[in-house]
């Protein structure tokens, strides 16, 4: 087998079990789960991960990965203002699996607090990148307190995320990102 062959089931791995570990949770997924919607046999998932931790912490990275791509991307756009509201957008397109399953990183978080094995600090630093991104964004726009605006986007967008779970209710997340966007240009300093 080829090495891209090989890096090519680890990654459909990866992402497969990002989207298994969102929907069914942690404890529940099984590594046969995920080696079906990677379309892997389940015995070749044992030649990438030893142990189901191993795969969490790829789904872990793989978080990260789409953090990356999804700044990368956001960056491209001219200000400040625009990133943090291009980053609404984004949660709010989410809405309807947000409504089903949660935040994919938030729940994972949560769960993985619940264990004693060091993979809850994993997922924190993916999650606390996004949080320094956040801050210097607004950093950007000229805010001294930007950290605490951070802190207060992000604790926003958990929050709606949890109520927009827990009612199945995506229209909770949309009506929060727009008072959100709302909020953010009442932040942005005024145009000459």
């Amino acid at each position: 087998m080829t090495d891209s062959k090989r890096a090519g089931k680890r990654e459909r791995l990866a992402g497969a079990a990002v989207r298994v570990l969102h929907e069914q949770g942690v404890e529940k997924t099984t590594l046969a789960d995920i080696a079906r919607a990677a379309d892997v046999p389940v015995g070749n998932v044992y030649y990438y991960f030893k142990t189901k931790d191993q795969l969490i912490e790829a789904a872990i990275e793989e978080h990260g990965h789409h953090l990356d791509a999804m700044i990368e991307a956001l960056e491209r756009l001219g200000t400040p203002q625009e990133r943090l509201k291009a980053l609404v957008q984004g949660w709010i397109g989410e809405s309807d699996l947000t409504a089903r399953y949660g935040c994919p990183t938030g729940t994972l978080a949560a769960e993985l607090d619940k264990r004693d094995d060091g993979l809850d600090r994993a997922v924190a630093k993916v999650m606390g990148r996004l949080l320094d991104w956040v801050e210097g964004q607004f950093a950007a726009m000229g805010r001294a307190d930007a950290r605490e605006l951070a802190v207060a986007l992000f604790a926003a967008y958990q929050g709606v995320a949890l109520l927009t779970n827990t009612f199945r209710d995506p229209g909770l997340m949309e009506t929060e990102g727009h008072r959100l966007e709302r909020w953010i240009d009442s932040l942005a300093p005024a145009l000459a």
